[in-house]
This record gives structure tokens, C-alpha cells and sequence, in this order.
């Protein structure tokens, strides 16, 4: 197989995995590990903790209940280190505002790519629909992979990725993400579907639709390298109307397994007319029947 020229493919050597040992976290590691062993990559999974405070407690009480939650802790790191077998890993514990805590393991660590769940319990489910996962998508340093509430994978079952959906406007922002789709597509043999939503209130471009979806097309075609094409055999899609809800559409009608999006960097000037407005960023992450991977122009 003829690989990516070097300029295009990505590299993923360390991804942080955010945990709270919830069924919708659990549900996100099988995705890590199929990355991180595609890409040979070392996965580091965090646990980012309250501080120990119980007002409501005396404190004399205090010390065992301490003691009881470090003896569950230890039973979830034993866990998550048997399901982490065979790949490179860190299991790490820490205290903290959750945010701030994951943002300091990225500098760190160089992490390559956060990789969350999007509807957990307890300190997670802030992170999951509220103001943490919006800073997660919009502020990370690095790429961000969710695994929505609309995803149905055990959390045992070995993920493959067959179809992977790029969506893009051609925009700075969304052409940022297609080197990561077309890498994502080459490591795991995928079909890479790439698709542009023609907003109908964009007027000019529909007097002449076939001549218009024709140098769509083109446009789409001419983002994938020639090299790359001898693998991953990329289908051209041009359809009209709202974006989000075509995204949606196509990713269920074709059964994908991953949606890849560029998104705006935090201080941008806001476009209306651009696809990867925050709601709609934020529609297709906690809608998505598959797992969003988004990328920060």
C-alpha cells in the first residue's frame, strides 16, 4: 500500500483519555484504543477527582471515607488497566477543576488527541453538555474525539472504522480537519465519504445546480491526494439544505463510524454563512450516531 506523503498524513502519539468510569466514558475507550493501536500511539487515561471536602460530614468520619474512596480507586484502576492491555499507557488520578486539570495534561504530555464521553455522570456530565465540553471542542490544543449519547458500542467490543464522514464547507477551519480524515481513513482502510452542504439560501449557485454540484465535486475530489486514492477510494457527496441535519442524515443512510469536522479556533470572528457555526458543531456532537472528531482550524 502506497502510503500518505508525509505533508498530509498526521501523527497521534499520545492520546489523553478522559475518564469517570461511567458507561459513557467506558464507551469511549474502545475508540482511543483502536486509534492509539492503528497509529501506534501511547494512551493516557485520567481521572480527575473532586477535592476531598465533606461539609455535611463530621469530620472524624472524615479518614474512612477517604480511605473507602482509595480503595475504589485502586479497583478502577485495576479495571481500566486490564482493559488498556496491550497498548502503551499511563493510568493517572488527579484532584481538581476538570477542565483545567485535562488542559494541563495536554501541555504537558504533547497529547495529540483528547478522546471523551459526551454523557457522563457526576463531574462528567458538565464536561459531556454543558460549558466544559464546549472549551473541550473549541479551546483544546489539540483534536477532540466525543463519543455522544446516540453511539451504541459496548464498551468491550473492538471498534473498526469502515466509513468515515469529512464534511466541509471549503473553509480554513474544515480543511484543517481533512488531513486527520484521510489519515484516519488510510490506518484503518476506510472508505472516506466527503460531503458539502449547499445552503439553500445561498442563491447564485443553484441557477445552474448540475454545472454547480459539478465543480463542487471537483472541489471535493481535488482534496485528496492522488496517492491516497489507490486505498481509500473517496465518495464525492454535494447535497442541499440545513447542514447540520444533511450531516446527520448522511451519517445514518451510510452507516458511518466517525464524523470528522473543522471547527473555528476560540477567538475567530464568527461567519454566518460558514457551516461550523457552535450549534451546529454542537448539534452533530451530541446527536451523531457515531463519534465526532473534531479539529480546530
Amino acid at each position: 500500500m502506497k502510503l500518505l506523503d508525509a505533508r498530509t498524513r498526521v501523527s497521534l502519539k499520545n492520546i489523553l483519555y478522559a475518564t469517570d468510569f461511567s458507561p459513557a466514558s467506558n464507551a469511549a475507550l474502545p475508540y482511543a484504543l483502536s486509534i492509539a493501536r492503528r497509529f501506534g500511539s501511547t494512551v493516557i487515561a485520567v481521572h480527575v477527582m473532586a477535592p476531598d471536602f465533606y461539609p455535611a460530614i463530621p469530620a472524624a468520619n472524615w479518614p474512612a471515607i477517604t480511605e473507602a474512596e482509595q480503595s475504589l480507586q485502586r479497583e478502577d484502576a485495576k479495571l481500566l488497566e486490564d482493559r488498556l492491555h496491550g497498548v502503551p499507557h499511563e493510568v493517572v488520578f488527579r484532584q481538581g477543576a476538570i477542565w483545567e486539570i485535562l488542559t494541563e495534561e495536554i501541555e504537558n504530555r504533547a497529547v495529540d488527541l483528547l478522546v471523551i464521553g459526551t454523557h457522563g455522570r457526576k463531574g462528567f456530565e458538565k464536561m459531556a453538555l454543558g460549558s466544559v465540553a464546549e472549551e473541550a471542542f473549541r479551546r483544546a490544543s489539540c483534536p477532540v474525539l466525543t463519543v455522544g449519547p446516540h453511539v451504541r458500542t459496548a464498551p468491550e467490543q473492538l471498534v473498526e472504522l469502515h466509513q468515515i464522514l469529512y464534511p466541509t464547507n471549503f473553509s480554513n477551519e474544515s480543511l484543517a480537519a481533512s488531513p486527520y480524515a484521510i489519515s484516519l481513513a488510510q490506518e484503518h482502510l476506510a472508505q472516506l465519504v466527503m460531503l458539502h452542504v449547499q445552503e439553500l439560501s445561498s442563491g447564485p449557485i443553484l441557477k445552474d445546480p448540475e454545472k454547480s454540484a459539478a465543480t463542487l465535486l471537483h472541489r471535493l475530489h481535488a482534496i485528496v491526494p492522488p496517492e491516497a486514492e489507490l486505498w481509500c477510494h473517496p465518495k464525492c457527496c454535494v447535497e442541499y439544505g440545513s447542514p447540520a441535519e444533511r450531516i446527520l442524515e448522511l451519517a445514518k443512510r451510510q452507516r458511518c463510524d466517525l464524523i470528522v469536522l473543522g471547527v473555528r479556533p476560540e477567538k475567530k470572528h464568527l461567519v454566518a454563512a460558514s457551516h461550523f457555526v457552535e450549534t451546529m458543531t454542537y448539534r452533530i456532537v451530541t446527536e451523531a450516531p457515531c463519534p465526532v472528531f473534531t479539529v480546530r482550524g
